[in-house]
């Protein structure tokens, strides 16, 4: 039985990418050797670094004015290194909490300067993104969390700022076009968009840098990685490799362009039976719903259990909500192709058939 992979990560890659993927692992250009084994300064992975890195500039337009580094870590390592590399004691950054990242990214940056929460959706169980809060002119920067895998929020209009952005991109990067020019960092962890679990993407802005007053330990500089072109260490060959081979897939498909084009008819598809199906309710304002998470509750808790089950027979996996809010969470990364959705909203038609 076909699987529909809706979990919200490690998540659903390309077929492409996996065939190609399954053949490098056992035989890398015709070297005789796995991807797994092969040096990270051989001029066969350089070509996959560089081709990485080529591909992020042309994906997002991306000017030579930003380095991009992939590094190890997840990013949750980037909560603290955003903050020690720019940020010095006595200036201040603000945040807008919006749920579980944010506030965990807010806990790491205290330790290294100010934290000013400018506006948050806890009232409310994160169940929406804040606006109309005003962002102070003395403000270092500004951290986002653009895309909330827990609650289903996604900021779909970028505030107006007099200071800088710094994002996590985590769950919806390269999912659409963004305004690259208005941020200083956005880093990524590849596992729910781009790749595999274990490598970070971070897009830098190269003129920031080095101008905080402590001295940070030499890994934890962005410097050091940008003048090492991401291999100051052992980089991991192998989730970079699949990000490559992922943002070949993306230019393939249209670029940006297309695969919003793609995420839109797939999320309006999913929210429509959401919105239209007596036996479900979802979770986040309307303006708010993520592209990527959309999440939702059955109208009566005894059915959450039989709905499940109609889900495994289906071959749906990993559809079943986050602790903190419960119910269901359909993941629709970019790889997720529309008739695995088209396969959900059928279940839940058949369900209300069953139990409506």
């Amino acid at each position: 039985m076909k699987k529909h992979n809706f979990f919200a990560g490690p998540a659903i890659l390309p077929e492409e990418v996996k065939a190609k993927t399954q053949s490098a692992l056992m035989d890398f250009r015709g070297m005789g050797l796995s991807i797994m084994e092969i040096s990270h300064r051989s001029p066969e992975f350089t070509d996959v670094l560089e081709s990485a890195v080529q591909n992020v500039r042309d994906i997002l337009d991306l000017t030579d004015d930003y380095a991009v580094l992939f590094l190890t870590g997840g990013a949750s390592s980037q909560f603290y290194m955003t903050a020690m590399n720019l940020l010095d004691e006595n200036e201040t950054v603000g945040f807008l909490d919006t749920g579980t990242w944010a506030l965990k990214s807010m806990k790491e940056a205290a330790k290294f300067g100010n934290v000013h929460v400018l506006a948050s959706s806890k009232d409310k169980n994160y169940t929406y993104i804040p606006k109309g809060f005003t962002i102070p002119e003395n403000l270092k920067y500004v951290h986002l969390t653009s895309n909330n895998t827990i609650c289903g929020t996604q900021i779909m209009e970028w505030p107006d700022t007099p200071v800088p952005f710094v994002c996590d991109m985590s769950s919806d990067i390269f999912s659409r076009k963004i305004p690259v020019n208005r941020f200083w960092v956005i880093y990524a962890g590849a596992q729910k968009n781009i790749g595999p679990a274990g490598v970070t993407m971070v897009l830098v802005r190269k003129d920031i840098l080095g101008q905080v007053n402590r001295d940070l330990p030499t890994m934890l500089r962005y410097k050091t990685h940008v003048e090492k072109n991401s291999t100051f260490n052992t980089p991991p060959v192998l989730p970079i490799y699949v990000t490559k081979l992922t943002l070949d897939w993306i230019k393939s498909n249209g670029g940006l362009a297309g695969i919003e084009a793609r995420n839109k008819h797939k999320a309006d598809l999913l929210y429509a039976e959401i919105d239209r199906n007596p036996l479900f309710q979802g979770t986040v304002m309307a303006e708010d719903r993520s592209r990527m998470n959309a999440t939702f509750v059955p109208l009566h808790e005894d059915h959450e259990k039989p709905f499940l089950e109609y889900c495994v027979r289906a071959g749906i996996v990993g559809i079943k909500g986050h602790r903190s809010v419960g119910g269901f969470r359909a993941s629709i990364y970019n790889a997720m192709p529309a008739e695995s959705v088209e396969v959900l909203v059928d279940v839940m038609r058949n369900f209300e058939k069953d139990f409506g």
